[in-house]
């Protein structure tokens, strides 16, 4: 890092030399790094994720030319252009940043064309936040030419809250976290940190100026995007309560028909199962909804695992604005706050492990045994993860699950969890029991 972007940029240094820059609203994101290494192999990237999120100032940063297709103005224009005279769209110096690339679709396979013909990787970068209404004239796959990415909101080791002492790196190559000091111990902080999201210029906010912003996200969603998103026309109050309904079931598998009974009870005729899967559709294809898989590990046993998806939002404060739920709400509801602290705690342990290359996922079994989130890294190792508020009842309970879990996977067939750790909201430091099982602050994690 040279001594001029030190001085242009300001940043703040962490542990082990990990540099975070700060302009206006952007702060260094641990995606920088994961987009900069696939412009070095793909011709084009895709970036995709829900609105707010950084997007677009990230892809800023890494361009060398920019088209805004939604442009105040411009809109109209630029999508007669994309479709009549594509080339005007894509000329510029290469990384070329088209961002809200889904206006135009057409452009996909002219983009394929164009790095078919380029001298190297590294020509376009594609932002988008919403899957593309009309993808019929995507005739290409643009498979080995263009690279998918999904970006999410902010972690709190990116939003500076997190102190980064406590590696998941050092996690899975067996090393240990004891002694990491967490920056926000107390539950109270949690508990603000949660309502008010990660999205960046909140981040640069305080107060209740802060928590607004996901108001003002939720209504985005249901008062135009859910509509827009598809050009299917949505009823605004359903929307609303469909998403208040899908945060009352935050970490569960619960079924389509489960939503649609939760609905009817504030509906003045019945609701088909067809239509509120329309609407979270089209909540998916805004990136706004973002379930977890199922992990489907080799056992002892042989006790059926349940493969349903898990459902959570893309970030906790879509659900807390959801619910009309501020700070102290939570404070004054555990039960509540735990349910949507696991969802904070996803959003987080998914970005960390996209720096992994790797993945999350939930397992969940016939005889009851359920772990709230398994990390895998490319390299095939894994750690197991249980999400608690904090406390020692709590912590037991995680401590029993995961070695309940841990004594079903069949060693012989696949390799033994790296580690088993209680994630928590609450805490001073992590530590490792003398069981193995690591005890870890939320404010004190990182990749």
């Amino acid at each position: 890092m040279k001594i001029q972007q030190i001085a242009e940029w300001g940043l703040r240094i962490c542990n082990e030399s990990h540099i975070i820059y700060r302009m206006k609203t952007y702060k260094k994101r641990i995606f920088d790094a994961i987009l900069k290494e696939e412009l070095a192999g793909a011709g084009a990237v895709l970036i995709e994720g829900a609105k707010w999120c950084g997007k677009t100032t990230t892809a800023e940063q890494a361009a060398k030319s920019v088209i805004y297709m939604d442009k105040s103005g411009k809109m109209e224009e630029n999508i007669s252009l994309a479709r009549l005279k594509p080339e005007r769209i894509l000329s510029g110096d290469y990384p070329r940043l088209i961002d809200e690339w889904q206006l135009a679709p057409m452009l996909w396979d002219s983009i394929r064309y164009e790095v078919d013909h380029a001298e190297g990787p590294g020509c376009y970068i594609l932002t988008g936040s919403s899957v593309p209404a009309d993808d019929s004239e995507m005739r290409h796959s643009g498979a080995g030419r263009i690279s998918w990415l999904k970006m999410r909101p902010m972690t709190l080791w990116e939003s500076m809250e997190s102190s980064g002492e406590a590696s998941l790196s050092a996690l899975f190559a067996g090393g240990d976290v004891t002694g990491a000091k967490s920056s926000c111990p107390d539950l109270e902080e949690i508990a603000f940190l949660l309502c008010r999201g990660g999205w960046p210029y909140a981040c640069e906010l305080k107060g209740r100026v802060a928590l607004r912003r996901a108001f003002a996200y939720l209504d985005a969603i249901v008062k135009r995007d859910i509509s827009r998103v598809d050009g299917i026309e949505r009823n605004e109050g359903r929307a609303r309560r469909l998403l208040r309904s899908y945060a009352r079931l935050q970490a569960t598998q619960s079924a389509i028909s489960v939503i649609r009974a939760d609905l009817e009870t504030n509906e003045a005729m019945p609701i088909s199962v067809d239509t509120v899967s329309s609407y979270v559709n089209a909540l998916k294809r805004l990136f706004v909804i973002e379930d977890m898989p199922a992990w489907c590990p080799n056992l002892r046993c042989k006790t059926p695992i349940r493969t349903g998806d898990t459902r959570y939002f893309v970030d906790p404060s879509v659900a807390t604005a959801a619910l009309g739920l501020g700070p102290d709400d939570l404070m004054n509801d555990l039960t509540t706050f735990g349910f949507l602290f696991e969802t904070m705690a996803m959003r987080d342990l998914r970005v960390y492990m996209d720096a992994h290359y790797g993945s999350v996922s939930h397992y969940l079994d016939a005889g009851g045994v359920e772990c709230d989130a398994v990390v895998h890294t490319e390299n095939g190792r894994y750690g197991l993860v249980e999400v608690k508020l904090g406390g020692k009842e709590l912590i037991e309970k995680g401590v029993s699950t995961l070695k309940k879990l841990a004594s079903r996977i069949d060693t012989v067939k696949m390799s033994a969890p790296s580690f088993m750790m209680v994630l928590v909201a609450a805490g001073d430091f992590a530590y490792r029991r003398e069981d193995g099982v690591v005890v870890c602050p939320i404010g004190c994690l990182r990749p």
